[in-house]
């Protein structure tokens, strides 16, 4: 049998989103599906995404690698690690920024939900590291059409080198990451 070139996947995204939102019910949907269908799923231990993350890998069987940040005293702006978060592994890391490059390195395929500032920085981590090492790069997916708005404004008011803007897939649908991953797994 042929060796799978993705294996991990990181799923970056808003901490802030409830058990019941849409975007929750679309990582833990995405989650689920990519681990039924053999993907190891990692994410930063916290709410949200995180959490959704985690709690759809675990529905399909998996165990879940978490990479954390503990700061020595409570940061207003900064989550942590949820209790809620049923992780199987932690990987600890020494600050925040830390942690953001640990997830990063640690995969094969970074995912990017809605969220707020920290997913931000993920994502511009993401896609410096992807531009430096173009050619080599890890995927990036952007989940939800709202993504298209974004993208576009970008093209229209930032200084894009040529390629920059096609290292970003948008999808919108579990079934859609599945079939590009899949798609990206097959290629030599």
């Amino acid at each position: 049998m042929e060796k799978r070139k993705i294996e991990k996947i990181v799923f970056l995204g808003g901490a802030s989103w409830e058990n019941d939102s849409k975007v929750f019910k679309e990582a833990y949907d995405t989650a689920k599906l990519l681990a039924e269908n053999g993907y190891k799923i990692m994410n930063g231990g916290g709410p949200g995404v995180m959490r959704a993350a985690t709690m759809g890998a675990k529905a399909a069987g998996q165990n879940v690698i978490v990479v954390t940040y503990h700061p020595n005293k409570k940061k207003a702006n900064y989550e942590g690690v949820d209790p809620e978060n049923p992780f199987d592994d932690e990987i600890v890391t020494l600050d925040y920024f830390d942690r953001t490059k640990v997830m990063l390195q640690n995969n094969d395929v970074h995912i990017v939900f809605n969220g707020s500032t920290g997913t931000i920085s993920e994502l511009g981590m993401s896609w410096a590291s992807s531009r430096i090492h173009e050619g080599n790069h890890k995927p990036i997916i952007l989940f939800g059409s709202f993504w298209e708005e974004i993208v576009e404004s970008i093209k229209k008011n930032m200084l894009m080198r040529p390629g920059e803007i096609e290292l970003l897939q948008i999808c919108s649908t579990p079934e859609e990451v599945l079939s590009y991953i899949q798609k990206l797994d097959k290629k030599e």
